[in-house]
This record gives structure tokens, sequence and C-alpha cells, in this order.
């Protein structure tokens, strides 16, 4: 169910893919809000930067907060992603037991929520997450714009 601060969140998940972009990494954003629906962590793809395939902004939002807080339970956690999470972060988020998930861009490449397969089917792990795919046109136009460039550079 949509919440009045899907939008919100969303937008700030954005704001991360654009740090993405300006790096050239592939623009994904996300944002990590606890139960109390305050920020704890956001962060961008810096699989280039890091030299690191795992380091995708979902990835890297779970890190933060885990080892802020020290802990891996984030029960009752949302996170807010400008892509849909690949198999990896679909993973991820089960095994941190996120609550919620909020996605703005489908991916017919490596989606593992919707479009390519679902992880999150309710019923299929142990634990289940609420999942919203709210379409956000600037997460898809990122994408679009980021691939185009990186093709006329070719």
């Amino acid at each position: 169910m949509r919440r009045i601060e899907d939008d919100y969140f969303l937008q700030l998940a954005y704001q991360e893919a654009q740090k993405a972009f300006l790096k050239n990494e592939v623009p994904v954003g996300a944002v990590l809000i606890n139960p109390q629906k305050k920020i704890v962590s956001k962060a961008h793809n810096l699989k280039e930067c890091h030299h690191d395939g795992m380091a995708h902004a979902e990835i890297l939002a779970l890190r933060k907060v885990m080892k802020k807080e020290k802990k891996w339970r984030l029960d009752g956690y949302t996170l807010y992603s400008t892509l849909e999470p690949c198999p990896m972060c679909a993973g991820a988020l089960l095994h941190a037991r996120i609550e919620r998930l909020v996605f703005g861009a489908l991916d017919f490449k490596w989606g593992a929520v919707q479009s390519r397969i679902n992880l999150l089917t309710p019923g299929l792990f142990n634990h289940t997450l609420n999942v919203e795919y709210l379409p956000l046109t600037d997460c898809s136009d990122i994408l679009t714009a980021f691939f185009k460039q990186v093709r006329e550079k070719k």
C-alpha cells in the first residue's frame, strides 16, 4: 500500500542514483529507513569505484546501518531503491529481515522481485517482505541516459 512518505524517500534514493551517474556508475540509489521513519542509511552503486561486484546501492545501504547499529536483523525497516533488486540484493533483503521494499523502476535483465523472477514470493522462504513497485519515470530515465552515454563512448 502506497504511503505518503513513499514518494519522498524514493526521490531521495533518486538523488543517490544521480551521484552514481556523476561517478560513471550504473545510477542506482537506495535509502533505508527505520520503523520510526528516520533515514538511517543512503547509498549508491560503487562497483566501478570500489572494484567490487557486490557494491550495489542496496548492499551498501544495508552494510552501513548494520555496522552502525551493530545488528543484522532489520525488522520493521523499509528499503527504497530506484531499481528492482537483483538476486543478490533480494537475498540480502531477506537475510536482513527487511519488512518492506519500495522500488521505482523494473529491471528486465536482472530483476529478482518482479521482472525476471520473484525471490520474494510469499512463502518461498521463512521471511516475507512487503513489496511495492511505484513507477517513477526519473528512475528509469536516468538508467536509459546512462546506458546511452556508455554506448556513445564505445
